[in-house]
């Protein structure tokens, strides 16, 4: 048996069945490479599912997690901690936003997110507005309220009755939102570049549409931006690629750098409807994940690395057309800045499977898209290795 046939094994004897996971055991990172426990190395453009915005090990965090670990672990939200008050005003100064609220997760971020769409509207005497619009083919979290937000029938499927009050209606289609928004809609829930939907970027006009007909109705425009957040796409919040700015935004994933972060950011109006007990998290924003976040957003914004997962978006849209136009089993690619998809004409896991195998890390995103989504410090060097990798893996997997 080998070193990873055994950890495999322990780990079937002991951890919930939740995950399809890949065989192999990782113990090492730094920057866009991780190591397994045999030392062979991998090229990771997972980046934890665009969590690792820094890469693996960046000394920023290291230095931010290692400081804060030996100063202040956790008193809870009973208290304030200087970090947790850095970070949210760095994300408000940064954004559209006047208040945060933190949590450990996306799916908890949308849960409050919910939440407070449903509480503002009571406090504003409307208490026939409860109902939730959200997109097919969307993805907000596993809580009960956020699968059932997620219209996606796979991820729901064994978990009915689900949560009332949410309304479905096809992406990237505002006339059905015209059609479905109505007095008793409290606000508009939406991706504004679908990730786990297949990366769907919506055609221009429609976000700002969106926030038109908020406006006009009375409705609030939450944004996810659990996975384009944090200058993933070429800006540092997807949102300010159409210049609509939501009414409530949710965040996590590369806002932590790879610790446990979410973030539910709104405007003062807003967020005056979250009074103390109507909601909490213990662990929220607690001193060293804050520390962490600092480190990874100053990062971000101090060495330009927005601006810089554009152009490098750019680079990876080309050598993945150069690899479309050799293979006819690619349907399409399409993407913003470092968060792009590939689609093929059939099931992705044999070519991620393979593509292991051959020392490149990727997820799909949907059964038949590949999702690309590096550190946004990723070279052009790993942006080409990738490339040429995965060209000679879809020649062999659709010979």
């Amino acid at each position: 048996m080998t070193e990873t046939e055994g950890w495999m094994a322990r780990a079937g004897g002991c951890l919930a069945n939740t995950y399809a996971r890949f065989p192999v055991v990782l113990e090492r990172g730094e920057g866009c490479r991780v190591w397994d426990v045999e030392g062979k190395e991998y090229l990771d453009f997972v980046a934890g599912i665009a969590v690792c915005a820094l890469g693996h090990c960046h000394p920023a965090i290291v230095q931010a997690v290692t400081s804060q670990a030996a100063t202040l672990l956790h008193v809870s939200n009973l208290y304030h901690v200087t970090p947790q008050i850095r970070l949210a005003e760095l994300l408000c100064q940064h954004s559209f936003a006047d208040r945060v609220f933190f949590c450990n997760s996306g799916a908890e971020a949308n849960e409050a997110a919910i939440k407070l769409a449903r509480k503002y509207a009571k406090d504003g005497g409307s208490r026939e507005r409860v109902e939730i619009i959200t997109m097919e083919g969307g993805f907000h979290g596993r809580t009960m309220a956020t699968v059932t937000a997620t219209a996606q029938a796979k991820y729901q499927q064994g978990f009915e009755p689900l949560l009332p009050g949410i309304r479905y209606v096809p992406f990237d289609d505002l006339a059905a939102v015209e059609r479905a928004v109505g007095p008793a809609t409290a606000a508009i829930l939406v991706e504004p570049i679908q990730g786990e939907g297949g990366i769907r970027v919506p055609s221009a006009g429609y976000l700002q549409g969106l926030r038109k007909l908020c406006d006009e109705s009375g409705a609030l425009l939450i944004f996810d931006e659990v996975q384009t957040g944090i200058g993933r796409t070429g800006r540092l919040f997807a949102y300010e690629h159409w210049g609509a700015p939501p009414d409530i935004m949710t965040l996590a994933k590369a806002l932590g750098g790879g610790v446990p972060i979410g973030a539910m950011l709104a405007t003062e109006v807003v967020a005056a409807s979250f009074t103390p007990g109507t909601h909490a998290a213990t662990f929220g924003g607690n001193p060293l994940v804050t520390a962490a976040a600092i480190a990874t957003l100053t990062t971000i914004l101090e060495q330009g690395l927005v601006a810089r997962a554009g152009e490098m978006g750019g680079r990876v849209l080309q050598e993945l057309q150069t690899v479309q136009a050799r293979h006819a089993a690619v349907k399409a690619v399409r993407g913003k800045g470092l968060l792009i998809g590939m689609e093929l004409d059939r099931e992705v896991r044999p070519v991620l499977n393979r593509c292991l195998e051959a020392g490149l890390l990727l997820s799909n995103a949907g059964e038949k898209v590949i999702r690309f989504a590096p550190p946004l410090i990723v070279s052009e060097e790993e942006v080409r290795a990738a490339a040429g990798i995965l060209d000679k893996v879809l020649q062999e997997v659709t010979a």
